[in-house]
């Protein structure tokens, strides 16, 4: 047996009574309402937007059709009265995208000066229901203003409390503010960094060419003139084929033409032109030779090999003098970090300096600031930075290439200057002061 409207609205008053919070009253009229009266869709605007929608746990505020209702709950509480929607005498920025979004028959119902409420169903509307739905939005909405009254009870009582406390206890307080604000600390600052070797072996492109094959891994362990990579030296071997036979062919000439000069005087004039072709030819095959025994790359020392993947290298052209990789040697590394503009305090050197890994957070690496950049540079992300570089304390486990914070320690200065540094730089930028 179908319970009557007039139970449904006192159980619904009943639990907008017992509702603990705000979030569950906006729950309970979008969505227990059906068992008052049927709709397929309902949306609660309050202070000026969307707060609630049927069948919905979290409003997306930037999609489309949040967007759209918000609009039309804007033109219809500008009427501050229950009644059913007609189509035609909405703007026409509305009414096109009805159909898309809603069905044929809506009711809006206010709440108060708050906002409102939109039932909409493919039926129509009764005036019953509508008297029926309206009584209840004004139960809810009472509920409502009652779960915000207590804060606003509260803010009353503290504005109207009479000011008790003796005028020399403000004066404790002036004063302890004061001594605090004077507290010597460390001005430090936090920067990006990361362990970086400290003086690397650079391996550079020695020819222009395609890298064929990498006789090693990265972070592989490589010995003095061990094999590391080598260029495709088909082109090369081409070249310094067709010089060789250069060389031979003008060799030749030249035998033929010096035999010819015992009795034909212009052609003894010739041998000087021949000699000179010769040395042009073998001067080819030498830098022929050259380039094929620089197509291997051998390591200059012993260390590690620091790379990027090997398949993003072979196939791929290089130019003269592009960096392939480094050769570190695991116990020379430093910390590198980048300093930004605004935190570039003054930092002498031999500053302490406390890396932060990522992988070990606590656990710091110490380290003596050694070098502080001059000028800043652009980084990736399009700012601007002071590279530093500090020596580590001792020998640390962790491998090269881990990154963390940098945190690096100033001179002394007042509390409240180490606490107002930055806003009050960001303060004289925007002003010019």
């Amino acid at each position: 047996m179908d319970r009557s409207p007039l139970a449904g609205l006192l159980e619904l008053g009943r639990q907008a009574r017992q509702a603990e919070s705000l979030a569950e009253l906006q729950f309970l009229l979008v969505n227990d309402s059906h068992t008052l009266l049927p709709y397929r869709q309902a949306a609660l605007w309050l202070a000026g937007g969307v707060r609630a929608l049927s069948g919905v746990v979290q409003i997306e505020a930037n999609v489309p059709y949040v967007l759209w209702l918000d609009a039309l709950c804007r033109h219809l509480a500008q009427t501050p009265e229950a009644r059913i929607i007609a189509h035609n005498t909405l703007p026409e920025a509305l009414a096109s995208d009805w159909n898309e979004w809603l069905p044929d028959q809506a009711i809006w119902v206010p709440l108060g000066d708050d906002g409102g409420v939109l039932f909409a169903r493919d039926l129509p509307w009764r005036e019953s229901e509508v008297a029926l739905v309206g009584e209840w939005a004004g139960i809810w909405h009472h509920a409502w203003q009652a779960h915000q009254s207590p804060k606003r009870w509260r803010g009353l009582s503290r504005r109207t409390k009479p000011n008790t406390t003796p005028s020399r206890h403000r004066w404790y307080w002036a004063l302890a503010i004061g001594l605090l604000v004077l507290i010597p600390v460390r001005l430090t600052v936090l920067a990006p960094g990361e362990l970086v070797p400290a003086n690397p072996a650079l391996i550079r492109a020695p020819l222009e060419g395609v890298i064929d094959t990498f006789h090693v891994q990265p972070n592989e362990t490589v010995r003095q003139g061990q094999p590391l990579f080598g260029f495709d030296e088909a082109l090369i071997q081409n070249r310094l084929e067709v010089a060789q036979q250069a060389l031979a062919t003008a060799e030749a000439e030249y035998r033929q033409t010096a035999q010819q000069a015992l009795a034909d005087p212009r052609a003894k004039a010739q041998l000087a032109v021949l000699t000179g072709r010769i040395e042009e030819k073998r001067t080819e095959v030498a830098f022929g030779t050259d380039q094929l025994s620089r197509a291997r790359v051998l390591a200059p020392r012993d260390g590690i090999a620091l790379f990027d993947d090997p398949s993003e290298w072979i196939g791929r052209p290089v130019a003269i003098g592009e960096r392939i990789m480094r050769i570190a040697t695991p116990q020379d590394v430093e910390v590198e970090a980048w300093v930004p503009l605004a935190d570039a305090i003054p930092l002498a050197e031999g500053s302490r300096v406390a890396l932060h890994l990522n992988a070990s957070p606590l656990a710091p690496a110490s380290a003596t600031l050694r070098y502080f950049a001059h000028d800043a540079v652009e980084r990736s992300d399009g700012g601007y930075a002071y590279r530093v570089r500090a020596r580590l304390d001792a020998p640390t486990e962790h491998r090269v290439g881990l990154k963390g914070t940098a945190r690096f320690s100033g001179g002394w200065v007042p509390l409240g200057y180490w606490a107002l540094r930055r806003p009050l730089a960001s303060l004289r930028a925007m002003i010019g002061w």
